[in-house]
């Protein structure tokens, strides 16, 4: 495997002067997140001060009625809930899963998946009903809330739709990938991965799985076939600071067009990552915010999700980056943070949820027009992190 290339230009002085200060601080606090001040075990989060939440909305769906096409379904990270949202009017239902759910992932088949503190949950998003919850085979503790709860984070279905990943944080070591059968839905298999697995992806055929391990600074790259895992360390900035360090990888887009993953880092660097050799080239972007949720459409666009400056003094607000593949960039300014993107079929509107891993969540997606910059906010649920169309 090829040495990962590092980017040696482009880092800008306040970014190594604050990774120096927040160094020394939070070694001492021996944090594991993205900042100082962050309370894993109690989850005390609150409230962003800046804007009003938006009103919620009255409307429900008649009983029996299969959910209309466009609806979104978000995972409520501050309840045990998933929640049907009209794009247009706001939350219509809301359906119970398991303790803290953070990602999910929609079929083919109309069926849901997912990721609790508890274990995956499994809703039908036609008949709006959970139909199971399938334990994880992997210890981690009570289920609690909070950003370093245990449990299932990222979460990708093949696209054969034969099994789904999941990506278990484990409270203080490293993290594990589950596999599960859909058909039996149980876990078949478990695979060691990095430290708090962010987001997990799947090659378009299927071959491959990759677990984006926040906390040390690597994606695991996963045979689909073998099992067999291979560690690939994605740092554009370095590894100082270790788990105290904002400048780690968080969520990963898998270009359609070459298979290679999209990593964005600060709205300064943009990690385009080959699997098959481990090697990556660090791209320029633009938003200078930190960043988080990311997808990308058929056509290559990716959508980036800033989720706020870690400096306010020198570092941009929240945002949605919007890069088409080949580098062309618009940012479009967010009000207060946000965590994950999703994309309507027509690519004309992004949804980004507010929830935030961090404290300084609302309760709430903002709808983007995407050719008009335009944004309006949308009430959806209790602190929604994952989003599909469904």
């Amino acid at each position: 495997m090829k040495t990962p290339r590092r980017a040696t230009t482009g880092v800008k002085p306040p970014r190594r002067a604050l990774l120096a200060a927040s160094t020394a601080a939070l070694a001492a606090a021996v944090l594991a997140g993205c900042a100082a001040g962050a309370d894993g075990a109690a989850g005390e989060d609150r409230p962003a001060p800046s804007g009003p939440e938006p009103a919620r909305a009255s409307t429900t769906l008649p009983a029996g009625s299969k959910t209309p096409e466009g609806t979104l379904l978000v995972a409520d990270f501050g309840s045990d809930t998933v929640t049907f949202v009209d794009p247009e009017k706001g939350p219509v239902e809301s359906v119970k899963v398991g303790t803290a759910p953070y990602g999910l992932t929609v079929g083919d088949d109309g069926r849901a998946w997912v990721a609790t503190a508890e274990g995956v949950a499994v809703v039908d998003t036609e008949a709006r009903e959970r139909v199971d919850r399938i334990p994880y085979e992997t210890e981690t503790g009570p289920a609690t809330t909070g950003e370093y709860r245990g449990g299932g984070m990222g979460i990708a279905l093949a696209p054969d739709g034969e099994h789904v990943y999941v990506g278990v944080n484990v409270p203080d070591a490293k993290g594990v990938l589950e596999v599960i059968d859909t058909d039996k839905r149980e876990v078949t298999d478990t695979v060691p991965v990095g430290r708090r697995p962010f987001d997990v992806d799947v090659s378009r055929d299927g071959a491959e799985v990759y677990a984006t391990d926040h906390d040390s600074f690597d994606v695991t790259v996963v045979r689909a076939d073998s099992l067999e895992p291979r560690r690939v360390e994605v740092a554009p900035y370095g590894t100082e600071g270790g788990l105290g360090s904002w400048l780690k990888p968080h969520y990963t887009a898998v270009r359609p067009s070459d298979g290679r993953l999209l990593l964005p880092f600060e709205g300064e660097r943009l990690v385009v990552l080959d699997p098959r050799t481990g090697a990556y080239e660090v791209e320029k972007m633009t938003a200078n915010t930190h960043q988080h949720g990311v997808t990308v459409t058929d056509d290559g666009t990716l959508f980036a999700v800033g989720t706020g400056p870690i400096d306010p003094d020198t570092d941009e607000g929240p945002s949605l980056t919007v890069r088409t593949e080949d580098g062309e960039e618009r940012v479009i300014p967010l009000e207060g943070p946000h965590e994950d993107v999703a994309v309507s079929a027509d690519g004309r509107t992004a949804y980004v949820t507010g929830g935030f891993t961090r404290d300084g969540f609302w309760n709430g997606v903002s709808v983007v027009d995407v050719r008009k910059g335009t944004v309006h906010r949308l009430a959806a649920g209790e602190r929604p992190l994952g989003i599909a169309v469904l």
